[in-house]
């Protein structure tokens, strides 16, 4: 669990970035892989992180994206009578 700021800002922009590019038709985990591995690079090379931050970044971000319940599509909700206006 990331517990540090800068590290939480971090993830939660790199896993939008996978929902999103999922939503746009970027399905295979193969093709967002190469999302994570290049932004993963771009802190590496910009020396953003620490290696050992990054090393806790990419594992949480390869569990996030190799669960498949971050990437189902939401259910519609259920018509019931208070949404009906009765």
């Amino acid at each position: 669990m990331l517990q540090d700021p800068k590290l939480i800002r971090h993830y939660q922009a790199l896993t939008d970035a996978l929902v999103d590019s999922w939503h746009r038709g970027y399905q295979r985990i193969d093709e967002l892989r190469l999302l994570v591995d290049g932004y993963l690079l771009a802190l590496r090379t910009g020396k953003q992180l620490e290696p050992f931050e990054i090393y806790r970044l990419e594992d949480e971000v390869n569990r996030f994206l190799y669960d498949p319940s971050n990437f189902k599509e939401p259910e519609p909700e259920r018509e019931t009578e208070r949404t009906r206006g009765y």
